[in-house]
């Protein structure tokens, strides 16, 4: 039997990196693109492919796209979407430019490499269409606004695109993580001191009293899950006859779901302000 072939982004590690690894040993054949090329050389030393992708570069975007359906004769069986980043801070220190950035990386990147591979998969009648989302893509809470933004258009973009695809075998899955254990804070702090100028904000006080020390260590510290967590649901999400529209993953992420369900918008603002 032919292996089944996967794009994921965003390996150089945690989710996209225990993902790839995972199918790897299940038999898929997996193409494990990262953003920077020292990653995507070390994805090469362990025996994956390994194109280079950047999502606010789409010129890279094409190359990988080709590259892929080179490799596979121009045919692929799934695209997991995983690579993004969080710009953290107050909506109102957000330069336009930093949010931007933050929606062609998490967002529109990911829409330019749809259009490079659905028509792969409409000449083959099949194919899943995996979107990497969050708890954060149903509710909203403060200082995560550019990041909460972007994946509240995924969710939207990733329903209509799932009933779009309907008739096509084209099946469109979202992942719903809560908190998992990453780099993803870490990385986060990078882009709040690359775009925000706090000192001349007028929440400066805010910010020196305690919204840095906040920022910095990512939030109310509590249980996070393995990134084999959210493996689990793609791995569920492949390999299911029918895969199901969302796989959520983690208690946080249930529990937002429900009580943004059931809950009055004023109450459940007063319950986010305090995670």
């Amino acid at each position: 039997m032919t292996p089944q072939t996967i794009l994921i982004t965003g390996c150089s590690s945690g989710i996209g990196l225990d993902t790839a690894r995972r199918l790897k040993s299940l038999g898929w054949t997996v193409f494990a693109s990262c953003r920077a090329e020292t990653d995507c050389t070390r994805r090469i030393e362990e025996g994956f492919a390994a194109p280079q992708l950047d999502y606010e570069d789409p010129d890279s975007i094409a190359r990988c796209a080709q590259e892929v359906l080179a490799q596979t004769g121009g045919t692929l069986d799934a695209v997991f979407h995983n690579g993004a980043y969080a710009l953290p801070g107050p909506i109102e220190d957000i330069p336009a430019d930093g949010m931007r950035a933050q929606f062609e990386a998490n967002f529109l990147g990911w829409h330019d490499l749809n259009r490079h591979l659905i028509p792969a998969m409409r000449v083959q009648g099949r194919g899943r269409i995996l979107f990497n989302s969050s708890v954060l893509g149903i509710v909203g809470m403060k200082y995560r606004g550019p990041y909460v933004a972007t994946k509240f258009a995924l969710e939207g973009y990733a329903d209509v695109l799932r009933m779009e695809m309907a008739e096509t075998g084209i099946q469109v899955v979202l992942i719903e993580p809560g908190p998992i254990e990453t780099d993803f804070r870490k990385n986060a702090i990078q882009q709040f001191e690359k775009w925000v100028d706090w000192q001349s904000s007028a929440r400066r006080a805010q910010y020196e009293a305690s919204l840095l020390d906040m920022l910095r260590k990512g939030g109310s510290s509590g249980v996070q899950w393995p990134a084999s967590a959210v493996t689990d649901a793609v791995e569920k999400a492949l390999t299911a006859r029918r895969a199901k529209p969302r796989y959520r993953v983690t208690t946080p992420t249930y529990m937002m779901a429900l009580a943004k369900r059931i809950l009055p918008t004023r109450a459940l603002d007063w319950l986010l302000s305090k995670a």
